[in-house]
Formats: structure tokens, C-alpha cells, sequence
């Protein structure tokens, strides 16, 4: 029996992923939409690009969710995108009503399926997921680490003009401007980061790795990112659906992992056929916790304002 992928939202987030997703071959895809006939002529255009690059996966597009029956993972990018000047945070009213619905219409149809979110506030609406689905925490992972570690890896290439491949990097914390590059587990080749590059061009890269999703907002000004953002997803339903057990920096639920608790973060898990098998826990030094920390918090009040729009 195929896999079955459905995507809530098919902006440029959710054909981009579906994109990414049939390239892999990986599963059959739903586009679903609120808008008449947007994900049927993206799926239609998609599923006839097929045959160019000899893949065998059939793509449907939907207004409905009852197409996304029987679905082995659901993924939500559905919700209003940044404009230039607003934070994250600053959608999340709108996107929670359009999250909670989200989440309870793809289980009425796959109730056992994993979720992935990227909505933005994205821990925010991660918890959101859990909480309105009444899911098991490891069936709903948050993507941002390993788009936030890819930026971070693009700007090493771009300053050292190395290949990707030889970059790993690693970014951890609340998906927003706290977030927690970790220079010192960061490296090329091997080699860390620190040795490499000097201190203030790696600061510029933790900087501008922090704001990365900010600077192609301000870039675009009518949308937010969505290339990245995709191949994140499809590395993510890749590594459920093979059940690879890759350990990617993902947003995760918290039960005393680095000292937090009742908040999805990013950190690094092990991901494999029943979503997130086990968060991973690095030896931090005190800056790196403390930074952490900071991060937390601001989670952790963006989820307070959360709890005081909707009843659980």
C-alpha cells in the first residue's frame, strides 16, 4: 500500500513541499485549500510535470479534507504569511483558529497520523496541535531547526566557499530571533567553526542566521520563504516514512529534556516511523544554556497568550 501525504495550504509553502515531496517519490500527495480550484491546478500541473523527471506518484488537489483520508502524514503550512515588520508572534491569533481547524478536520480523517507544522508561531502552533488533537506528543514535530541549520550552513558556503556537504551546523531553540546557534558543536570538515572563520564574520553569521527568515521577507515583501522551508519537510517525511531514524534539530515536545518542560522547542530528535523516537540532549556549556534559556522564554510566553485566546 502507498504512502499518502497531505498538505494543509497550498500557497507557495505547500506547493513548494509537494514539489519536493514528488521529486522523492516518496508518497501520493493531497493538496488541500480553501481557495476554488488553486490546489486542483497546482496538483493537475504538478502530477503532469511528472513524466518529465520519470516519477510514478499521483498528486490531487482538494477544498476538501475528506480527500486527505487515510493519510500517513499531514502537513500544515496553512495560515497568513509575515509581512515586512511583523514578527512571528504577531500572527497568532489568525493562525491559531486556522491551525486548531486544521488539525481537527485531518484527524477526522487520519486519525492516526503524524503532524508536521509549520505555521508560524511555529512552537506556538505546534503545541496548539497537540493540545486540540489530543495527540501523543511524538506524533506532532514542528520544522524549523533544520531550516534555520541549513541557513546557517548556506552562509559558512557562501563565506568559506566550501561545499555544503562538508558543513554541519546546528541551530537549536524557539523558532524566532532567540534562537541558539550552536557555534561550538558547528563545524567544517570536522573542524570547528571558531577555527576557521574569524570571530567577527561568525558572528555575522549567527546574526544574520537569526534573522534569515526576517531578511527574505523584507526581500520578497509579499510573502515569506518557501523554497527552504519545503526541501526541510520533505527531509523530514523522508526520514518517517523510510523510518531512517535521521536525528535532525526539529521542534519537539518537552518532558525535562534541557531542563524545560510543557513546550515544544527545537532540539535535536531521532525521527522514525512513529514521528520522534527520542530528543537527542547535547552537553551545553553555561552561555549556550543560559541562551537557551532565553529562548524558552520567549516560547513560553507566546504560548501564555495562546492559552488566553483559546480553551483547550
Amino acid at each position: 500500500m502507498k504512502n499518502k501525504v497531505s498538505i494543509i495550504g497550498a500557497g507557495m509553502t505547500g506547493a513548494t513541499t509537494a514539489h519536493w515531496l514528488a521529486e522523492r517519490e516518496l508518497a501520493d500527495l493531497v493538496l488541500v485549500d480553501i481557495v476554488d480550484g488553486m490546489p486542483q491546478g497546482k496538483a493537475l500541473d504538478l502530477q503532469e510535470s511528472l513524466p518529465v523527471i520519470g516519477k510514478d506518484v499521483v498528486v490531487t488537489g482538494s477544498n476538501s479534507f475528506e480527500s486527505t483520508a487515510g493519510s500517513d502524514i499531514v502537513v500544515i503550512t496553512a495560515g497568513l504569511p509575515r509581512k515586512p515588520g511583523m514578527s512571528r508572534d504577531d500572527l497568532l491569533s489568525a493562525n491559531a483558529e486556522i491551525v486548531g481547524n486544521s488539525t481537527r478536520e485531518s484527524l477526522k480523517y487520519s486519525p492516526e497520523a503524524i503532524i508536521i507544522v509549520l505555521t508560524n508561531p511555529l512552537d506556538t502552533m505546534a503545541y496548539l496541535a497537540m493540545k486540540v488533537g489530543n495527540l501523543p506528543p511524538e506524533r506532532i514535530i514542528g520544522q524549523a531547526g533544520i531550516l534555520d541549520s541549513a541557513r546557517m550552513r548556506a552562509f559558512v558556503a557562501m563565506e568559506l566557499g566550501v561545499s555544503v556537504e562538508n558543513i554541519h551546523c546546528y541551530v537549536l531553540g524557539g523558532h524566532g530571533d532567540d534562537m541558539v546557534p550552536l557555534v561550538r558543536h558547528s563545524n567544517v570538515a570536522g573542524v570547528p567553526l571558531a577555527e576557521i572563520l574569524p570571530a567577527d564574520r561568525l558572528e555575522a553569521i549567527v546574526e544574520r542566521t537569526r534573522k534569515g527568515g526576517g531578511e527574505i521577507v523584507g526581500l520578497l515583501k509579499t510573502g515569506s520563504a518557501f523554497y527552504a522551508p519545503g526541501a526541510a519537510v520533505a527531509q523530514m517525511v523522508e526520514a518517517i516514512l523510510k523510518d531512517k531514524n535521521l536525528i535532525v534539530p526539529t521542534a519537539a515536545y518537552m518532558q525535562g529534556e534541557y531542563g524545560l518542560e510543557d513546550i515544544f522547542f527545537g532540539v535535536p530528535v531521532q525521527l522514525g516511523r512513529q514521528g520522534v523516537a527520542k530528543i537527542i540532549e547535547y552537553q551545553l556549556n553555561e552561555q549556550e544554556q543560559e541562551a537557551l534559556k532565553t529562548s524558552a522564554n520567549g516560547v513560553k510566553q507566546t504560548i501564555a497568550a495562546l492559552e488566553s485566546l483559546v480553551s483547550f
